[in-house]
């Protein structure tokens, strides 16, 4: 499918021959490149490549450049703050993106975070993660797209061509087969040479060949035996050599641990600085004679190129001088969430109730009906991962906003069922926080604002007039007014030395120690929880939590990262859950949110099981038992399991739907908009799921399923889960009528045979008539999504793609094109294919 391509034409400066060509301004900027690697000496070109602080590359006067600035995503665009106070659009989850298996939308995406990168002076976003869905434990596929790498790739392309649209850079990452987060650091993953090219290394070889991105993050983790900050293999001969990738190398986050290994496994850049591998180490490891001077300018020339690309090197236009239109933020999250919602089941209406005696199904809602909303996360919304995915946006519409707003009065009540967040979260709701900086005399030498409750400070990102050298103590003091009565609980999250104060009593004054050797631990680690206070509803209180700062000498990066936490009164869950059937009871539809919680899906662990934390099982039971008229939205990431589908009238699967999720979320519901997406990875018990280790053993984690993954294994295996990869329901019917094959080209006719106007994803797979026991059953080739008004015809046509017919011979080392007989399967789903054609490779 063709698609457009950025204006990359430079722009006329004065005293300069304009450009005319993308090619000759190609070779403008290499030779503004070549020049300034010209003018540093090797002590410049080693400082460039370790990070000067935690998100930005030192500038070089001398040769014109600026500094180069690195943010978080993938859904939104930090900055180099890691605070509320300066606010991001947050879009939905990677795999919400991927639900709608819509590169065009993902596209899209990219361009506002683009425009987003740009208001926050911001060059290049650390996204996309395009590392597979291998284990559904993996705790942090939320920020993956699919475990399909077609798809993931397709996704990954239509996001890196938006986001450099704009002018700014991606890094793909993690390269590579970084795909669970247990000893992330040091596990040996052992994967064939096979298995790494048909599937983990294939969305970024897609990403580099259609989208050309910017930048590459190499991961955390080992593969066969090489770290992948120092794979020769990995990047320089496959990356780099093979694909033809001209784009900066930048470690994931303390990655890197080998000066010599780093740059001849050619790693461009080690982040975050400044005391990194390179650097003064850098320069000493040429002038020893243990590196080469000549592969330290390589990489220095791909950061040069890239710094080019941006327009932050003097003597060279930027890659894009054309930036696309405006986006509304608000708007594109909410469309990019309802597209993405899946409707896995969607049954009869209870016809015993008088207010659907039509036999219609559960959703979209009946006008006129009552609705009880139930559920802690239909008030309280999780929209988003934890970890580096984080960000914080200006608003957040929850569920019960949604609702609210989109009803008319009075016809919505809400109960709150059962609490999934079984620990202590960042002190947000209630509380008015700020931070006070003072030095060991206890002087105040500054202030800072803390909306949240946390305190994430990296590298001289202090507030103003605070200094590492004076900073002795921050306290978060402020008030709390609780929203209930009755025993409250507070904590920490962090290490150190902390003293906690709630409404003038000291209930903790001690060091709080790591639980783990993860560097990150806090950010990512539990709260503890350290006092508990009998509070009344409204009434204000005083709260204060210290922390001593202790920076060992030896880090290679001052952070200081501490959360004041916070827990209200839990009720009894049996009485929470009678009020809820109570509620459903007395309405004609009862809709149930669930959810998980940052301690179920984030970065730095992963998950033992699949099941929804709490009690939040009972309640849908129980509330389906008292109203079949009941739907149940599942907020989370990525799959859990649901023992309890068959007995609910609807499930709607909303992944983490980003800032205005309670919004899109009220346009499904009402029938305003049909839900548009499609899995993108399987659904079903951990009991049943194929592949789930990712648990290492004496450092090791063979990946011994080889090339099979989610719906390949599941088939293979012979076993049926919950809900099939490329499932989901619209609002309407399809008929699939024809198809054909001319060439390579697959064209599929299908027809709306329901009551309204709605969306189809056509779904094409492809399967070999003799797979043998080395090859899946079959493969998704393609896809084409075609949109219809009831009785209208749309045709579907799907290329189907060279790959798809091919496999990695490890006897020959290359691409073979397996010759033969395939079938070519077209339907709704991996489990629900509705037409087939021959065709011969």
């Amino acid at each position: 499918m063709a698609h457009p391509r950025p204006q990359t034409t430079d722009s006329p400066q004065s005293g300069k021959t304009p450009v005319t060509s993308a090619d000759e301004a190609r070779e403008a900027r290499e030779a503004a490149v070549e020049a300034a690697l010209r003018g540093l000496d090797l002590d410049a070109k080693a400082r460039l490549l370790a990070g000067q602080d935690m998100w930005t590359l030192p500038a070089l006067p001398e040769i014109g450049l600026k500094s180069l600035v690195m943010s978080d995503g993938p859904i939104g665009v930090r900055g180099v703050r890691w605070t509320a106070d300066d606010p991001s659009v947050a879009l939905p989850s990677p795999t919400a993106l991927a639900a709608t298996w819509d590169p065009e939308l993902a596209r899209r995406a990219g361009v506002l975070l683009a425009q987003e990168a740009r208001r926050k002076g911001v060059h290049v976003l650390l996204a996309p993660t395009v590392n597979l869905h291998r284990s559904p434990l993996g705790g942090r596929h939320f920020e993956a797209y699919s475990e399909d790498p077609y798809l993931t790739g397709r996704i990954g392309t239509g996001y890196v061509r938006g986001v450099q649209s704009g002018g700014v850079g991606t890094t793909v990452k993690h390269f590579v087969a970084n795909d669970a987060e247990t000893d992330r650091f040091t596990v040996d993953n052992l994967v064939s040479e096979r298995a790494l090219r048909e599937l983990y290394l294939a969305p970024f070889e897609a990403i580099v060949e259609n989208a050309h991105p910017w930048g590459i993050m190499t991961a955390y983790n080992t593969v066969n035996g090489t770290t992948m900050t120092e794979h020769r293999y990995l990047v320089n001969e496959i990356l780099r050599g093979e694909w033809g990738f001209d784009g900066f190398n930048v470690s994931d986050w303390m990655a890197a641990r080998s000066t010599v290994g780093a740059i001849e496994g050619g790693l461009d850049v080690a982040m975050p600085g400044p005391r990194t591998v390179y650097g003064e180490a850098l320069a000493r490891a040429v002038r020893d004679g243990e590196a080469e001077e000549a592969k330290v300018d390589e990489a220095v020339r791909n950061v040069l190129r890239l710094a080019a690309r941006v327009g932050i090197l003097e003597g060279a236009d930027p890659a894009v001088t054309d930036l696309p239109a405006t986006v509304d933020g608000e708007a594109l999250a909410r469309e990019i969430a309802r597209r993405s919602f899946v409707l896995v089941r969607n049954e009869t209406r209870d016809e015993a109730r008088d207010e659907a005696r039509d036999g219609t199904p559960a959703l979209p809602l009946k006008p006129g009906g009552t609705v009880a909303l139930i559920g802690a996360a239909a008030r309280d919304a999780r929209v988003l991962g934890g970890g580096s995915a984080t960000v914080f946006p200006a608003r957040i519409v929850s569920p019960l906003d949604g609702l609210t707003a989109a009803l008319p009065e009075g016809t919505l009540t809400y109960a709150l069922g059962a609490d999934p967040n079984e620990e202590l979260a960042v002190a947000d709701q209630g509380f008015e926080l700020h931070a006070v900086c003072r030095a060991a005399d206890g002087t105040v030498i500054g202030t800072g604002s803390a909306p949240n409750g946390q305190i994430q400070w990296m590298g001289d990102d202090l507030p103003e007039g605070v200094t590492h050298d004076r900073l002795h103590t921050v306290e978060l003091t402020g008030t709390f007014t609780p929203r209930e009565s009755g025993p409250h609980t507070f904590g920490v999250k962090g290490m150190g030395s902390f003293t906690l104060t709630i409404g003038g009593t000291t209930y903790y004054d001690d060091v709080q120690r790591p639980a783990k050797d993860d560097p990150f631990e806090a950010f990512f680690g539990a709260p503890v929880p350290r006092a508990q206070a009998e509070l009344t509803a409204g009434e204000p209180v005083e709260v204060s939590l210290t922390y001593v700062v202790a920076l060992p000498e030896d880090i290679p990066l001052k952070v200081i990262g501490f959360a004041l936490c916070h827990q209200e009164p839990q009720r009894d869950a049996d009485e929470l859950i009678a009020e809820a059937v109570e509620a459903a009871r007395a309405a004609g539809t009862a809709v149930v949110v669930v959810a998980t919680t940052d301690r179920v899906e984030s970065e730095g662990f992963d998950r033992t099981d699949l099941r929804l934390p709490g009690r939040q099982d009972d309640l849908v039971r129980a509330v389906a038992a008292a109203n079949p008229n009941t739907v149940v939205v599942v907020n989370s990431g990525s799959p859990v399991e649901l023992p309890w589908r068959d007995e609910v009238a609807a499930v709607l699967l909303t992944w983490f739907p980003g800032q205005e999720g309670g919004a899109a979320l009220a346009d499904v519901l009402t029938g305003a908009h049909e839900p548009g997406g499609r899995l993108p990875t399987t659904w079903g018990s951990l009991a049943d799921a194929p592949v789930t280790r990712v648990v290492p053993e004496d450092g090791e984690l063979p990946y011994t399923e080889g090339v099979f993954i989610g719906y390949t294994a599941w088939e293979k295996e012979g076993r049926t889960p919950s809900y099939a990869f490329g499932h989901g329901l619209g609002y309407t019917a399809w008929e699939y009528e024809s198809i054909e094959v001319t060439g390579t080209a697959v064209t599929v006719r299908v027809r709306n045979s329901g009551g309204r106007a709605g969306r189809e994803v056509v779904q094409v797979y492809l399967a070999p008539a003799e797979p043998g026991a080395g090859r899946p059953a079959r493969r998704l080739a393609g896809f084409a999504a075609v949109e219809a008004a009831p009785g209208e015809r749309a045709e579907a046509v799907v290329e189907l793609p060279d790959r798809a017919f091919e496999i990695w011979d490890e006897g020959t080392g290359a691409w073979t094109r397996v010759k033969g007989a395939y079938e070519v399967q077209a339907g709704r789903s991996a489990a629900d294919r509705r037409l087939t054609a021959p065709v011969e490779a």
